[in-house]
């Protein structure tokens, strides 16, 4: 009986899942990770850090959830089926718009730095983000394979994320400019497909 009623005080509705993480972005932005507190998620989401920590275990797997849901369903990709590589990163990059994408990317540089000390958040980025991210990039140049856009043997398939990642990072860090979507688009065409062997026209 004690475990059925600890499983149902520790269930929380998607709704307010939704409102925490939100909230933990919030302070993300605000104060940045290392100063993040989970007394600071408790007060702002008047949350009991008991509750937090039952769902979430700590500050790294609240905030890799966090980042997570803003990218919902994964990066989407399962939904965006074009019928063309091309089209598929066209529509994957023209699913957040310009404010969006500055506001992900100064967040995202933030967590960044935060990483290199915080090895459990490390874990946890790897767990929640980037491995789920690879594997559907992985989907996406597979459809490209099977529809004979790529060839499989090519050597730039293994660096896909790499790409795409870096010309997001490279926009702020080496032109001092948020992303949008006319440089990522561009940077697709440019870049993206001429390694994967496919035509950007």
């Amino acid at each position: 009986m004690t475990e059925v009623s600890t499983a149902r005080r520790s269930r929380i509705t998607p709704e307010r899942e939704a409102e925490l993480y939100e909230a933990v972005l919030e302070l993300l932005r605000e104060v940045g990770y290392d100063a993040l507190t989970m007394d600071a998620v408790a007060a702002r989401t008047r949350s009991s850090k008991a509750t937090l920590y039952r769902q979430w275990g700590g500050k790294a797997e609240l905030v890799a959830k966090a980042v997570r849901h803003t990218k919902p369903g994964g990066i989407g990709l399962d939904e965006i089926d074009t019928g063309s590589l091309k089209g598929d990163l066209h529509a994957l990059t023209l699913r957040s718009d310009d404010c969006t994408m500055e506001q992900n990317s100064a967040l995202m540089r933030g967590l960044a730095m935060a990483i290199h000390g915080n090895p459990d958040l490390l874990t946890a980025f790897r767990s929640h983000l980037i491995e789920p991210e690879m594997a559907e990039f992985r989907r996406l140049v597979q459809r490209a394979i099977d529809r004979g856009e790529v060839r499989p043997d090519n050597p730039a398939i293994e660096f896909m994320i790499h790409m795409m990642i870096g010309g997001f990072a490279a926009r702020s860090m080496i032109d001092e400019l948020p992303p949008t979507q006319e440089f990522l688009l561009s940077y697709i065409d440019a870049v993206v497909l001429p390694a994967l062997g496919v035509a950007s026209d």
